[in-house]
């Protein structure tokens, strides 16, 4: 066991370096301050055409002995097969700039295009009232943009655009959307902080709370991969992310530890002018996940893609990158939970179209190759409870999106073995994890009701640890059929607002769901046996950093390990770890550890596959000897391709 230095735990509230959150009930603390006169950019996508085959074709490039495996599409492929036609695209223009408004920009994949002009002509287009609000709930909300605009009510879509397959006008709100996905165990309450910085080329500390990326090497079997010189070079990988950061941050982390790597690599794409810079924008978390998934892949090259935090950013961004075509893996580590686009908690106004635009992004890049991973969330089972938290709200079994897409690979978290030292009275108090489990605070439950008297919700640790569920939004996909441990939605499950006179009851979600399970595999992303992070925005080296937001930029570096050793792409690795599941399980063989303890405040910690830590922890070095054992074909599939 890897024990650290004894220090004091006394917790009141995990928060993360930025707490960017999302889309509320309507009425609450939002003042509606009259009609809008603003010029607004908004995101038209259409819909993919031979939907049904595109998602045959992707299924058959992840599976092995199909005769499309691995046979991944260029961008004027998939224009070819999938985008609309251009007679579309000119009707649909033409419509727009009846009412007045412009068509600034029609992606490279011909999926979707940016419209300006004055509110009032997308009122006319839409029927819909566009208001200026007023948030002022900083309760709940701190960090929330406190002037914005959105629609009074649902807008409704014209004949003309549905005729030409338009799925979804996304910019209308100009709400922040996403909150970046890590935690911090230096805002827990009266925890003193440890104070050991690693000497000069240090590359694994050995020490929980302070790890590197090199003791995520030494974790998970990664050291192998470097002893054959599989480092990455060769491959691009991808970060997308909502705020801007200083490239000089990961060059400081990765000379901190005496990384090598190659030298100025880095380079950034602003996406819509980019996304801000600051402490409260997120800018630690683009630091992070550029530190980790660069230094996992030392010598690979970066595309940094970064754009305004919104849901007409996050559509641009990923359009962009799929319209690239340039990287070969990518990472995302923010999201909301997927319930926050229903109507019932926007006003009537539904947003879920804005879902089905951005996983059709992830439909491309699925055919494309392109690997995706995604942080399931730091919220445990309930993952409304960051944003809108006990127990001023009830705290129903739900997940994140993007972590829910069908898509997507969705990154969870454990706990490493650690031992801590908590104050209790004028004593000490022992708290062992022995073994790696699935990551919840509710290992120190027992710890604050001997020595405070607080539940975990007085605490403040509740319900940090690893996304996990069932998806009440996106259909169970193929590869999780048959696999044993994936559930259905559970009963009884609502979102209600309790701290009102009389109660409000805002959604009931649909029990009984065969829906996507999440997460896919797991990693470390404990706060207290967590990672050191460099960030000029949060004041430099910091430590006790964890969350899932580590582990996605973790395996986005793996895949770029494995990306080389293949020599191309390797597309959606999701299916592709459950078919090793079945084939493999837990046996000599396995590319996996099974993680049989812990929970995430609901979902336990089995034998096989669950929602606390999904097939469990990864063995790189036979995980990548498995990937690369069928290469397919790789006249689509390579590094430079299809721009």
């Amino acid at each position: 066991m890897i024990r650290g230095t004894l220090f004091s735990l006394l917790f009141a509230s995990a928060a993360g370096m930025a707490g960017l959150l999302v889309s509320q009930p309507a009425h609450a603390d939002t003042q509606q301050l009259g009609p809008t006169d603003e010029t607004i950019t908004t995101t038209i996508v259409f819909g993919v055409r031979h939907e049904e085959q595109l998602k045959r074709y992707i299924q058959e490039t992840v599976t092995p002995g199909s005769p499309h495996y691995r046979d991944f599409l260029s961008l004027r492929e998939f224009v070819t097969h999938y985008a609309p036609s251009p007679g579309q695209l000119r009707v649909t223009q033409r419509y727009l700039e009846s009412y007045g408004l412009k068509v600034d920009k029609v992606f490279k994949d011909h999926l979707a295009m940016t419209v300006s002009g004055p509110s009032s002509a997308f009122e006319l287009v839409l029927q819909t009232q566009m208001d200026n609000y007023k948030e002022d709930d900083v309760r709940h909300h701190p960090h929330r943009r406190h002037h914005f605009h959105r629609p009074r009510h649902q807008p409704h879509m014209p004949r003309l655009l549905l005729d030409n397959d338009v799925i979804a006008v996304v910019g209308l709100s100009n709400e922040y959307q996403f909150r970046p996905m890590h935690a911090s165990k230096a805002h827990i309450s009266h925890a003193d902080a440890l104070q050991l910085v690693p000497g000069s080329n240090t590359i694994a500390t050995g020490v929980p709370g302070q790890y590197t990326v090199a003791d995520v090497a030494n974790l998970y079997n990664i050291n192998p991969m470097y002893a054959e010189g599989t480092t990455g070079s060769g491959v691009t990988l991808g970060i997308a992310t909502y705020a801007d950061f200083l490239k000089d941050d990961a060059y400081a982390y990765w000379n901190l530890i005496g990384l090598p790597g190659k030298a100025d690599r880095i380079t950034k794409i602003h996406v819509d002018g980019g996304g801000d810079f600051g402490a409260d924008a997120g800018s630690g978390e683009t630091s992070l996940d550029v530190e980790q998934a660069g230094g996992l892949a030392p010598y690979a090259d970066m595309i940094v893609y970064d754009a305004p935090n919104g849901s007409q950013g996050g559509i641009d961004m990923f359009y962009q990158i799929v319209s690239d075509n340039r990287v070969d893996t990518l990472s995302y580590s923010w999201g909301l939970p997927e319930i926050f686009y229903y109507p019932e908690l926007n006003g009537g106004v539904d947003y879920t179209n804005t879902m089905k635009a951005l996983n059709q992004a992830f439909m491309e890049a699925a055919v494309q190759g392109i690997t995706l991973f995604t942080a399931s969330g730091d919220s445990g089972a309930y993952d409304t409870n960051r944003s809108l938290p006990a127990p001023y709200f009830t705290t129903p079994l739900t997940v994140d999106w993007p972590a829910s897409s069908p898509y997507m690979t969705a990154a969870g978290g454990t706990t490493e073995p650690v031992s801590l030292t908590g104050r209790c009275g004028s004593g000490t108090y022992p708290i062992d994890v022995q073994g790696e489990r699935a990551w919840s605070w509710g290992y120190l439950a027992d710890f604050y009701q001997t020595c405070y008297g607080l539940s975990p919700i007085e605490a403040g640790v509740f319900s940090e640890g690893g996304g996990g569920g069932v998806s009440v939004y996106w259909h169970r996909p193929w590869y999780q059929y048959g696999i044993v441990g994936v559930r259905r939605s559970e009963p009884g499950q609502s979102m209600t607002e309790l701290d009102v006179n009389p109660t409000v009851d805002y959604l009931d979600l649909r029990a009984g769901y065969a829906g996507r399970n999440v997460p896919d595999i797991s990693m470390n992303a404990d706060p207290f046996t967590g990672y050191l992070v460099y960030s000029s925005a949060d004041g430099g080296l910091l430590q006790g950093y964890g969350g899932t937001s580590f582990v996605a930029p973790q395996l986005n570096g793996v895949a770029a390990l494995v990306n080389q050793r293949n020599g191309g792409r390797i597309g959606l690795l999701a299916p592709q770890l459950y078919q090793m599941l079945r084939r493999y399980g837990y046996g000599p063989d396995s590319p996996f550890h099974d993680i049989t303890d812990g929970d995430n405040w609901y979902w336990e910690g089995v034998p096989g596959y669950d929602q606390a830590t999904g097939v469990g922890t990864p063995d790189v070095a036979r995980l990548a000897v498995l990937l690369s054992t069928h290469n397919g074909h790789h006249g689509h599939g390579g590094h430079h391709h299809g721009h």
